[in-house]
């Protein structure tokens, strides 16, 4: 940016302690340099603003040298920001390959319905472009680990590359993906292209359930789940602290030359090329090795005593036995409720509100001084007496669900179009309410 002569007063007040009642010490001095525009642009907002202050920019630094190379927020807690019900969710990393290979799936299908040949340079781009992130060959490894079955992987050369830093007879990597079909037919369709999104989503979960497994064996005790009736993850199972995938291996370009990989290697070749002090240090680097590799031969493996269950000082003087059926009552609590299907935890939920309910429903039928009364006309009575915002469907159901539950205690009529509500007010209320906590309970325990 071109710099602007400009001309620039700077007031510069020395007050002595006697200056300021009567007005002198005052002295004005200017300077002329040259400032960029969009410097003095900066500086005056960036006076307004407050970013002046040398406390808040303390503080900001501070803050980006603790966190260091530690993940953002919204990675660290991506599964606590869903909106979505609780369920198998993916972890951020998991969620970023499958964007990855959704992408990679597209611009793979359209060069090859064009019957181009796809090279990793071509996908590298067009996925860049897509996802606005880094794409390289170890997330091509992870894709492989993931879906093995989606592409086949090659090493060819002598293809056109149009470009001046790639030769035309070097190596690249080509991509051809795996199509059951006839091969003149072989088309890449839309619908194709969702099965293997689908597919690589469910291998994805299948990954996270095996560190799930594993979290579940360590616990104590241990919580054994079949992976088909798994619903949910366990509460304490933290998501996205769950490993990455690891890349596997693709076609490397054939070496013309020997690749040298030790210091010895290195020692027998280069030896007459070397200075006597560079030859002593790798003589020196090739017996320090050798030694390392004999200490760590030689020596014994030692054996981990395994640590017994560490009890918490406030439950010091329980009894073994009874912490290990409170322990076992909560792990079946936790299985069940990790195998629950999202109806069943509807139902729950609608239960858990069952007993305020009644008892607005009984006020309701005091209030109102009739024996029955028409469903609309009592759910618009409730609504307004319930503590939270409810609509008349949602009120009828959990009326519905009532009455399913203490069919002796309340009743549905149909007469015409109408249906009309009858309550048995010679039943007691805490029986109904009893009766309803053993209902739940019991639901839980499926």
């Amino acid at each position: 940016m071109a710099q602007a002569r400009v001309t620039d007063f700077y007031v510069q007040r020395k007050k002595d302690a006697g200056g300021a009642a009567h007005g002198d010490g005052n002295t004005t001095q200017v300077v002329d340099t040259p400032v960029s525009k969009s410097l003095l642009l900066r500086h005056n907002t960036g006076r307004r603003r407050g970013w002046q202050r040398p406390d808040l920019l303390r503080k900001i630094i501070s803050r980006k040298t603790e966190d260091g190379d530690k993940l953002p927020a919204y990675q660290r807690y991506h599964t606590l920001a869903q909106d979505a019900p609780p369920g198998l969710t993916l972890p951020f990393k998991y969620k970023l390959l499958a964007g990855m290979f959704r992408s990679m799936d597209t611009i793979v299908g359209m060069l090859f319905n064009r019957s181009e040949t796809v090279t990793f340079a071509k996908v590298k781009q067009g996925v860049q472009d897509m996802m606005h992130k880094r794409f390289e060959e170890t997330h091509v490894g992870q894709i492989k680990t993931v879906y093995p079955t989606a592409y086949h992987f090659r090493q060819e050369r002598n293809i056109p590359t149009f470009s001046v830093t790639v030769k035309k007879t070097s190596y690249q990597l080509t991509v051809e993906p795996v199509i059951e079909a006839d091969k003149s037919k072989a088309v890449l369709a839309a619908s194709r292209l969702l099965e293997r999104r689908s597919i690589f989503h469910q291998n994805l979960v299948s990954i996270v359930k095996g560190h799930h497994k594993a979290f579940l064996a360590k616990l104590n005790p241990p919580i054994r789940v079949p992976d088909d009736k798994l619903t949910r993850w366990h509460p304490r199972f933290n998501v996205d602290e769950v490993p990455n995938v690891l890349p596997g291996e693709l076609p490397q370009p054939p070496q013309g030359a020997e690749k040298l990989t030790t210091a010895q290697e290195v020692l027998d070749k280069a030896r007459s090329m070397m200075t006597p002090k560079m030859e002593k240090a790798l003589v020196n680097v090739v017996l320090k090795t050798a030694e390392m590799v004999c200490v760590k031969e030689q020596g014994p493996v030692p054996q981990t005593p395994v640590a017994p269950a560490e009890t918490h000082s406030a439950l010091k003087g329980v009894s073994q036995s009874l912490l290990e059926r409170i322990r076992a009552k909560e792990a079946q609590k936790l299985q069940a409720a990790m195998t629950r299907n999202p109806q069943q935890e509807e139902r729950l939920v609608m239960m858990s509100r069952l007993g305020e309910l009644s008892r607005i429903l009984r006020n309701v039928f005091v209030a109102e001084m009739k024996p029955a009364l028409i469903m609309e006309v009592a759910c618009n009575r409730m609504i307004s007496s319930y503590r939270s915002a409810m609509n008349t469907g949602d009120m009828e159901l959990h009326l519905r669900l009532l009455a399913e539950l203490t069919p002796e205690w309340l009743t549905i009529h149909t007469i015409r179009k109408d249906f009309y509500l009858k309550l048995n007010k010679t039943m007691d209320l805490n029986v109904v309410l009893e009766k309803l906590k053993q209902k739940t309970k019991e639901e839980e325990r499926l």
